[in-house]
C-alpha cells in the first residue's frame, strides 16, 4: 500500500513539474516587447526626476532576460556617462561631471566645470614651480596647497553630485519597480527585476588616476511574487516599496592583501599554461565595496587569431584550425570553465578573511567571442561570504556551497 501510495505522489509531483514547466515558457517576441517597453518606461521615470533643474546627459537603459534569475536592467556607469544638474535650486550654477572636463569656472556662464585629474599643461607648469628658490618657492608652495585644496574641494563636489544623481536614481527605480514591473508579463513568481548600474563592461581603469572620484555601485531589486501581491492586493503599496532592496556603496580604496592574494591565484590559474578551458591575457583586478563585498572582472579568450581563417586553442593542443572548428571547439568548452570557475571561487574564496558574513564575493567574466556559439556574452557568479566561511570551518559540504552560488549569464552569442 505505502508502495502504491508513493507511486501515485511520485506522478503527481512529476505532473506539477511538468505544468510548471509549461507555464514557464517563455515567448522570447514578447519577452524581447516588453523589455523594451520597460526600459522606456525606466529611462523616462528617471528623466522626470530632474525635471525641475537644469540637466542634460545621455542614458541609455539596456534590458536583458535570463530564465531562472530574471530582468536586469543596466544603467551607464558613473564613470563614463556625464551629468548636468543645478544642485542649487535658486541660481543658474550648473556642476558638470563630463568625460573630458578642466578645471575651473566661466563666470560668464555660470557654469562650473571639475575634474578629477591634471591636464599634461599643469603638470608641467606644477613641475616649474616646484624648481623654483627663496621668495618664488615660497610664493609657488602657497599656489600649490590652495590648488591642492581647490582639488579636495572639486571632489567633494563631485561627491556631492553623485550622491544626488544616484538618490534621484533610485526614487525613480522603486517607482519603476512597484508600479510598471508587471509590464514584464512572463516573469515566474520566484524571478526578479533588477536595476544596476554595473552593466556587463568592465571598469578597466579602475585604479589607474591616483586621484580619480569614488565609483558607486547601485543595484535595486524586487521578486515578481511581490509585484503580484501588491497589484492583488496582499500588501499595500507601502508595503511593496519597504521589500524593494536597495545597494548604494562605493569602493573602498585600501589596499588589501587577502584580496590581492586572491586576484593573484586567478591570475597564475587561468593563465595559458595552467587553464584547460579559456584563458585569460591581463590581469584580474577587483572592486571592494563598502558593505556589500568584493567584485573581481574578467576577461577571458578561447582561442589565438593566427590570422583571421585560422585560430590555434593552446589549453587544448589545437594549432591551426579553421573558424568552424574553432567556434565548436569553444563552445564545447563553456560548460567545463563554468563548473571550473565555480569549483575555483569556493576552494580559494576561503583564503578571503575580512569580508563580512553578509557580504558578497562576485566573479563578473567578460566571455571569449563566439559568434553563433550559444555560450552566453558574460557570465557572473555571486556567492555570499557566510557560505565560504561554513564551507572553510566544515559546516557546509562542496555540493552545498555549490548550490549556493548565484549565477547570471548575458545573452547568448
Amino acid at each position: 500500500m505505502r508502495a502504491m501510495i508513493r507511486v501515485f505522489l511520485s506522478g503527481i509531483v512529476a505532473m506539477a513539474v511538468h505544468t510548471q514547466t509549461v507555464a514557464q515558457k517563455i515567448d522570447d517576441e514578447r519577452m524581447t516587447r516588453d523589455i523594451e517597453v520597460a526600459e522606456n518606461v525606466l529611462g523616462t521615470l528617471i528623466r522626470q526626476q530632474f525635471n525641475n533643474q537644469r540637466t542634460f546627459f545621455p542614458l541609455e537603459v539596456k534590458g536583458s532576460y535570463q530564465a531562472g534569475y530574471g530582468v536586469t536592467f543596466s544603467l551607464p556607469a558613473d564613470f563614463t556617462t556625464p551629468i548636468a544638474f543645478s544642485v542649487s535650486g535658486g541660481n543658474n550654477d550648473v556642476i558638470i561631471w563630463g568625460n573630458e572636463p578642466s578645471i575651473g569656472v566661466n563666470s560668464g556662464t555660470g557654469v562650473r566645470t571639475y575634474s578629477s585629474w591634471d591636464t599634461d599643461e599643469e603638470e608641467a607648469a606644477d613641475e616649474a614651480r616646484e624648481n623654483r628658490t627663496g621668495a618664488d618657492a615660497d610664493k609657488s608652495y602657497r599656489l600649490k596647497d590652495r590648488k591642492e585644496k581647490e582639488r579636495e574641494k572639486n571632489r567633494m563636489s563631485l561627491d556631492s553630485v553623485k550622491l544626488a544623481y544616484n538618490l534621484k536614481v533610485i526614487e525613480a527605480a522603486k517607482i519603476f519597480l512597484v508600479d510598471y514591473g508587471d509590464m514584464i508579463t512572463q516573469l515566474g513568481a520566484q524571478e526578479k527585476i533588477v536595476i544596476t548600474n554595473q552593466g556587463n563592461n568592465p571598469r578597466k581603469w579602475v585604479g589607474q588616476y591616483f586621484s580619480a572620484p569614488k565609483r558607486t555601485h547601485l543595484s535595486i531589486e524586487v521578486s515578481k511574487a511581490d509585484i503580484t501581491a501588491f497589484r492583488q492586493g496582499k500588501i499595500t503599496r507601502d508595503q511593496a516599496l519597504a521589500k524593494v532592496k536597495v545597494v548604494n556603496t562605493e569602493t573602498v580604496d585600501e589596499v588589501e592583501p587577502d584580496l590581492e592574494l586572491l586576484s593573484s591565484i586567478f591570475n597564475r590559474l587561468y593563465r595559458l599554461d595552467l587553464s584547460k578551458t579559456y584563458f585569460i591575457e591581463d590581469n584580474i583586478y577587483y572592486e571592494h565595496l563598502k558593505d556589500f563585498g568584493v567584485i573581481y572582472y574578467m576577461q577571458v579568450y578561447g582561442s589565438v587569431p593566427i590570422d583571421y581563417k585560422r585560430f590555434t586553442m593552446p589549453t587544448i593542443n589545437l594549432a591551426d584550425i579553421d573558424l568552424e572548428t574553432r567556434n565548436k571547439k569553444v563552445a564545447d568548452l563553456y560548460p567545463k570553465f563554468e563548473q571550473d570557475l565555480k569549483d575555483n571561487v569556493l576552494e580559494y574564496g576561503r583564503t578571503l578573511k575580512n569580508l563580512k558574513e553578509n557580504e558578497v564575493l562576485v566573479f563578473q567574466v567578460a566571455m571569449t567571442k563566439c559568434s553563433q556559439c550559444g555560450i552566453p556574452s558574460s557570465l557572473e557568479l555571486t556567492v555570499k561570504a557566510s557560505v565560504l566561511k561554513d564551507l572553510a570551518s566544515g559546516k557546509m559540504e562542496k555540493n552545498a556551497a555549490l548550490s549556493k552560488i548565484s549565477v547570471k549569464k548575458g545573452s547568448n552569442q
